[in-house]
């Protein structure tokens, strides 16, 4: 999938300037896409340039004038095609933690800790992003039930990708939290000295 497909999906939440884009993407669609706001100015100037996106400049009073970029009829057509298009790619995992725990058996008590140290700042980013993922799902549904959102709201796809993000970090936390487990439970075995990662129990997955 090409990154002005995400940029044209995030548009249909309305226009919004490179900087909100980056923005956005960095708090929600981050979980299903990344791109730095350098990657998403420069394809914002190309769909531009192949009519898929307009922009319009608003004067800004003591800031630089800013470009807010809208989907055209165009772009619509384009990401139509693309919704509907063949199967979608399966998803390709290339995740260098999982190596390093691959691999935490080819030395001494001294590799297995390191090991740990990685997993335990994966399980700590990850209950940082099940925690803004959760905040966003209670704006989004506004003191509604899940049903009654989901019933009346304009878009679902924003709500369903957002579960995704969730459905996936409480995976995450689960995982390491059982590999800081089974990690301390492994240097015990072999006689190495006291784990330096006490392991802590993690947010509750709700």
């Amino acid at each position: 999938m090409a990154l002005r497909n995400a940029v044209m999906a995030a548009l249909l939440e309305g226009e919004a300037s490179g900087y909100d884009l980056a923005k956005g993407f960095e708090a929600s669609v981050a979980n299903f896409w990344m791109a730095t706001p350098q990657q998403l100015y420069r394809e914002l100037e190309r769909m531009e340039g192949e009519g898929l996106v307009s922009a319009r400049v608003v004067q800004q009073e003591r800031r630089p004038n800013k470009r807010l970029f809208s989907l055209t009829e165009a772009g619509r057509r384009v990401l139509r095609a693309f919704v509907t298009e063949g199967p979608a790619k399966p998803l390709a995992i290339r995740d260098e933690l999982m190596v390093k725990v691959q691999c935490v058996d080819i030395g001494d008590t001294d590799d297995i800790d390191a090991v740990r140290t990685a997993v335990a700042e994966r399980v700590e980013r990850s209950a940082a992003k099940l925690a803004r993922y959760l905040r966003m799902r209670e704006r989004m549904l506004a003191g509604r039930t899940e049903d009654e959102h989901l019933a009346s709201a304009d878009r679902i796809g924003p709500y369903l990708t957002l579960q995704g993000g969730i459905a996936l970090e409480r995976g995450n936390l689960q995982w390491g939290e059982t590999v800081l487990k089974r990690l301390a439970q492994r240097v015990a075995v072999l006689g190495g000295p006291a784990p330096a990662h006490p392991d802590e129990p993690g947010p509750p997955h709700t």
